[in-house]
Order: C-alpha cells, then structure tokens, then sequence
C-alpha cells in the first residue's frame, strides 16, 4: 500500500524557469518539500517499464533507481542516481507507453552525463557573468577618470546585461539538452522495439494545456523547448519506426490501469475512480480501485467483497493479497492478514521488501508470542532489500520485545533513526541497547558503534 514521506529535494519542473543568484553562485531551481511515495506494486511496474531502456541506455549496472512523487502534476525528472517520476504523470497517462516514453527521455539525461555537464554550464555561466560584470566595472572608472558621461553609461549597461545574459546562455543550453535527450529516447525506443507515439502525446498534452490556459511563454526565458517545437523535432522519425504502431500488451495495459485505478482511490476516492473509468466501470482496475476507495471511508466490509472477488479472477495477483491483508488489519483480523500477507510474499515476482516488512508486522499484530520468531525473520528479510524503512524498524523492535528480548529493541529503533538521520534519538536508543546487550556480542557492537558516531 501507498507509504508517503516527506524530505527535501531540488528539482527541475517541465517548464521551470531558470533564476540566477550571482553573488556567488547560479542556482536552478529553488529546493522544496516533496514527498515521496512508497508502494511495491506500482515500483514493480515502473521497474519492468524501466529495465529494457536502461539496458539499451547503458545504464543497467549504474544503480539507478526509480522514485515516486506524491503529486498530481505531469511531471517527472533526474537527480543523482534517481529517476523521479510523479504520480500525476501515471494517473494521466492512458497508456504504459506514455510513461515508457518519459523514462526514455529521462534515461537520454543519465546517460548523456547532462548533470555533470550542467554543473559545468553553471560555472561557465556564472563566469561569464562576472567577466560582463568586470567589464563594465572597467568602463565606468574609464569614464569617471575621463570624465566622459558615455563611458560611464556604457559601463552602467554591460553590468546590468551580464547577468541576463548568462542566464539566457544557461537556458540555451538547458534546451539543448533536453532535446539530445528526446533524440535519446527515441533511439532507445527504437533498440527496444517500442514505440515513440507515447513521447508525441505527452508533448501534445503539453502544448494543449499551455493553449487552453492562455499561455504565451517566451521560448527564450524556458529551460524546456516548447511542446509543439519538440513534437515538429521528433514526429518525422518516430512515424519513421517500424514499431509506431505498435500497442501495449493486454496485460501490462491492466498493470497499468490498476496502479492509475490506485492513485485515483487515494487522491480523489470513490469519485475519481469514477471519473477515470467512466467508460468502463465495472473493470478488474474500476473494481480494484473501488476496494480501496471503500477501505479508505470506513468500509472495509465492502472492501474484502469486492477483493475477494477479483482473487478469483487474478489467483496470482499478490498486490491483490496485499490489499486484502492491510484491510484486514484495519478490520483487526491479524491472523488473516497474516495469511493474505504470505500469499503476497510467495506470488511476488519483485521480492519487495515492503511486502515482507508488512507480513512482519502482521506477525507482531497477532501478538501471539509464538510469532515472534517469524515476525523478526521477514522483518529482517524485508529491511534487507529495503534498509531505509523505518516503519519497518520500529515494527522490528516490536517484534523483539514480543519475543522478551529488549535489547534488541532498543537496537532497532537506535538503527532505525541513524538511517532516518536523527543521530540524537539513534545514540539515545544504543545507549538503552548497551546496556541490555551482552558485551561483545555483535549487537552490542553496533549499539556501540551508533554511539560513536560524530564524536
């Protein structure tokens, strides 16, 4: 199920306009509180989207990973090592190619080193702004010691017109870069027997949307070229592929609509799963979607009917089984989810370790103290493909303490807040853990080594 955290993130907009601060630095983008999305099942999918471009991009041994944004803009880009993708964009999109289309794209950035070569823009920028800055400096002592009123205003014109021309050089830049990645992306399209149509009606939502808003921008203050501009650059060769017309598997089509079908239950509810299955209402996605609507207002009765329904039409489906074991919780029948939880870790082909975190914690919810064991075991399990889940830890600790052993207890939310950064809470549980834990021990160690961190 959808796990949202909050952190801070600089990021680039599809229309972000560029900003400099020339004191000392030029700037993109201004860093702002974003919060990112947690959900195995829409992972899985962006990854099985994701994993044939980045094969073809180069980049399948970089450790790229991709992120979801809790936010309904269209909207995606690159940082680090990340691709962030928002949950807009999914919801929007009426087909996985769509989003193949914008992993493409950001793909084209990561393999081009556009962010390297950006912040080598940057420096280029912010010299040449100065250069322009000196310059003109120069020509208003020139003009002050000649005592020529012309000088003086020239040198007076070239201080303010270093900055915006810097900034103008940088946009410059920022576009033609974007559009080495569209190239990009259409390239690995093509290698991975895709179509590019998905590229040309994300652009053209783009462009509709600037017209219906009145929208007028100068392309020249853009770090993005205009949506029509990059579709006039890229239809010719993507109509050109033999694999324009190509569709989408029936299968993935449904993948698909199911994670569209879960963002609209949580953004919107009942009625905007409504909306967007307007045309098909009584769809496994419309179904599914529904489910969660239904949980979410308090009706988890109704929740587990429908599910329980689509289990008989997707017996392999584990985020079905993962849906009904969180509304059983919810429903305080720990035992089921339980079950529901193992039948979820069992049928997942991504070995998510959300997944098994939640089994653990249904473990712990039985609080039966023969399930102890089991619990720490998948909490284990699932911390080590997911080690930066601290709701995990905490469940983790609780598992412990169900099986008596408060040492380790402490240890777990000591691990749990070093890895959220908050050293101080982290030292304040190893010291607790150190003093339970038999010396020497490798427990005891790792409390010990928490608590020397930083001194």
């Amino acid at each position: 199920m959808l796990q949202i955290n909050r952190f801070y993130r600089s990021i680039f907009g599809v229309f972000a306009i560029l900003s400099y601060l020339l004191s000392t630095q030029v700037t993109m983008a201004q860093g702002r509180k974003i919060a990112i999305v947690r959900d195995a099942e829409i992972e899985s999918l962006l990854k099985d989207y994701a994993a044939p471009i980045f094969r073809a991009a180069g980049l399948q041994s970089k450790g790229i990973e991709i992120v979801l944004v809790n936010d309904n803009n269209f909207n995606a880009f690159v940082s680090g090592r990340r691709v962030f993708i928002n949950t807009g964009a999914i919801m929007q999109s009426a087909t996985p190619n769509e989003i193949i289309g914008v992993i493409a794209h950001e793909a084209g950035h990561l393999a081009g080193n556009h962010q390297e070569r950006l912040r080598a823009q940057l420096d280029a920028s912010k010299t040449l702004a100065i250069v322009g800055m000196l310059l003109g400096a120069g020509a208003l002592v020139a003009g002050s010691t000649s005592n020529s009123s012309g000088a003086s205003s020239t040198g007076g014109a070239i201080i303010a017109a270093a900055p915006s021309l810097a900034t103008r050089s940088l946009l410059n830049y920022k576009r033609g870069e974007e559009i080495n990645a569209d190239t990009a992306a259409l390239k690995y399209l093509n290698k991975t027997k895709q179509s590019a149509n998905g590229m040309l009606k994300t652009f053209d939502r783009f462009a509709q949307q600037l017209a219906l808003a009145g929208v007028r921008p100068n392309p020249y203050k853009l770090s993005h070229p205009l949506p029509r501009e990059r579709i006039n650059l890229l239809a010719e060769g993507a109509r050109k592929s033999p694999y324009f017309g190509k569709k989408d598997s029936k299968s993935l089509q449904t993948r698909h609509n199911m994670a569209r079908a879960k963002i609209a239950a949580f953004a919107g509810g009942q009625a905007g799963v409504q909306r967007l299955f307007k045309s098909a209402p009584n769809s496994v996605p419309a179904l599914y979607g529904r489910a969660i609507a239904l949980d979410n207002s308090g009706r988890s009765n109704q929740a587990i009917k429908i599910l329980n329904q689509l289990i008989k039409k997707q017996p392999k489906n584990a985020y079905l089984y993962e849906l009904r074991g969180e509304v059983q919780l919810k429903m305080r029948q720990a035992d089921q989810a339980v079950k529901s939880f193992a039948t979820a870790v069992k049928l997942d082909r991504s070995k998510s370790g959300l997944i098994k975190a939640r089994l653990g914690f249904a473990y712990v919810a039985t609080g039966n103290r023969s399930n102890a064991k089991k619990a720490v075991s998948a909490l284990r399990a699932g911390l080590q493909t997911n080690p930066n889940n601290f709701n995990a830890y905490r469940s983790l600790s609780n598992a412990h303490a169900l099986a008596g052993d408060i040492g380790e207890a402490e240890l777990a939310m000591a691990e749990g807040h070093f890895r959220a950064g908050n050293t101080r809470d982290a030292k304040i549980f190893a010291g607790r853990a150190v003093q339970k834990l038999v010396p020497g021990k490798p427990s005891w160690q790792r409390a010990k080594d928490i608590l020397t961190v930083g001194n």
